[in-house]
């Protein structure tokens, strides 16, 4: 069964950057599209980023497109969010999921294993 543990949330003032990390353990990391998720207080759920597996593909959504970059190493099992010219409203849990198959999703229903989710908060 795969894990998944990010990291790297915090406290940014807008305008500024976070990059969060998300590693994966018990799978064969090379071969699983990797999702970046949020969901802020009073709203569900919304996809931010999606990376296929292999030659990682990648896609986003329109509020992040341009500010964030979903990208992975596979020697490290780890899918990255960097974050940049952030804005209050990108204050959310973050969470990264996994699915099992190497295509790329924006559907949550898709992604099997989630992570435990990272805070991160930026102030005006």
């Amino acid at each position: 069964q795969v894990q998944l543990v990010e990291s790297g949330g915090g406290l940014v003032q807008a305008g500024g950057s976070l990059r969060l990390s998300c590693a994966a353990s018990g799978s064969t990391f090379n071969n699983i599209a990797m999702g970046w998720f949020r969901q802020a207080p009073g709203k569900e759920r919304e996809f931010v980023a999606t990376i296929s597996g292999g030659a990682g593909s990648t896609y986003y959504a329109d509020s992040v497109k341009g500010r964030f970059t979903i990208s992975r190493d596979n020697a490290r099992s780890t899918v990255y969010l960097q974050m940049s010219s952030l804005k209050p409203e990108d204050t959310a849990v973050y969470y990264c999921a996994c699915r099992r198959l190497i295509l790329p999703s924006k559907f949550e229903h898709d992604y099997s294993v989630w992570g435990q989710g990272t805070q991160v908060t930026v102030s005006s």
